[in-house]
């Protein structure tokens, strides 16, 4: 019996970072605001560039709380939706990396933001936390954070509806 040849490793990394690429070029919300995907492994870490029009008070000046909310929003729905993504890979289905083949993106049910402190004018990271991931239900944490990750700025736990997986 022969084995598979592995694929080059970064062959590999193109492909995973083209499946990121994809789901996340499909919301033009994120375009918009300037949220980037920094992912090492299968984690991810999104990234809120500093631009004036997110300035919400500018006499302090803060980024406004609907940007800081919307930014972990979309943190926690592409986080989902990437462990979608990579489970397909990891389980060796290339094609669930192909652009035309992204899931469906979940749907909020509800998200709550504690506003910690201001969100500066400089750029902003977060990460989330998947704390359950079933059939219909997810519930997620994000944390968001500016120059010292152990300085939160804004944190925030949502529900959301998984779509329906096509498993047949």
């Amino acid at each position: 019996m022969s084995r598979a040849i592995p694929e080059p490793v970064q062959v590999v990394k193109q492909r995973r970072d083209a499946a990121l690429a994809a789901l996340v070029g499909g919301v033009p919300y994120i375009r918009y605001l300037g949220i980037t995907f920094d992912r090492r492994g299968d984690e991810l870490t999104a990234l809120l560039r500093y631009d004036d029009k997110l300035i919400g008070n500018p006499r302090l000046p803060a980024i406004h709380g609907g940007v800081t909310a919307a930014f972990m929003e979309v943190t926690a729905i592409i986080e989902l939706g990437w462990q979608q993504v990579w489970s397909g890979m990891e389980a060796g289905a290339p094609e669930h990396g192909a652009p035309e083949a992204m899931p469906r993106l979940p749907k909020t049910i509800d998200f709550t933001v504690d506003y910690l402190r201001s969100g500066l004018p400089r750029d902003a990271y977060a990460r989330a936390t998947v704390n359950r991931s079933g059939r219909r239900y997810a519930s997620v944490n994000v944390e968001a954070w500016q120059d010292n990750r152990a300085r939160l700025f804004a944190q925030a736990t949502g529900h959301f509806l998984m779509p329906p997986r096509d498993d047949g």
